[in-house]
């Protein structure tokens, strides 16, 4: 009976063995191809996103679609990944008038920021964007590193994902969207 008993033990063993394993490639294929997690590093994006927040990101989206005006993305650099929110799309022309924002000559209403953050914008362009470029900008207009100012329009390979939700501190979570 005892041996029985052992080969019960030993085919439950194996059974949690094979779950665990399952568990872990499940994890490693999302978190290597659909979902990871950036932490935000900076002030860029305030209010909007915070310092040390980490955020989950949609790997596969951009697979299945285009990125939009008004996503935020991470991009991938060789130092670091930056996060910041697409204001114009391959073949736009921006120009930014102090507080003013124009798309293709049309004034743009920037409903994601307060009039202070718009006021701290400055001027730029106007500039065309190329085919498979992106024009990105910090919430945080006054210290943002940006497509006005050091990142340079962004190509579409480099857009790794577009940020979904807030997920620590524990007490922010909530969609980024």
């Amino acid at each position: 009976m005892s041996s029985v008993t052992e080969s019960k033990k030993k085919s439950e063993w194996l059974e949690w063995v094979k779950a665990i394993i399952i568990a872990i490639l499940i994890a490693f294929f999302l978190r290597t191809f659909i979902f990871a997690t950036s932490i935000v590093e900076g002030e860029s994006m305030d209010p909007t996103l915070q310092n040390g927040e980490r955020v989950i990101f949609n790997k596969i989206i951009y697979i299945l679609d285009e990125p939009e005006r008004g996503d935020i993305v991470i991009i991938e650099r060789p130092s670091k990944n930056y996060v910041k929110r697409i204001i114009g799309l391959p073949g736009e022309t921006i120009e930014i008038n102090g507080s003013s924002l124009y798309i293709n000559g049309n004034k743009y209403e920037q409903t994601f920021l307060d009039e202070d953050a718009q006021r701290q914008t400055g001027n730029y362009g106007p500039t065309k964007i190329p085919e498979d470029s992106y024009f990105v900008m910090g919430d945080n207009r006054a210290i943002s590193k940006d497509s006005r100012n050091g990142l340079g329009l962004i190509d579409e390979n480099d857009i790794i994902g577009r940020s979904e939700f807030i997920i620590f501190p524990f007490d922010q979570w909530s969609l980024t969207r």
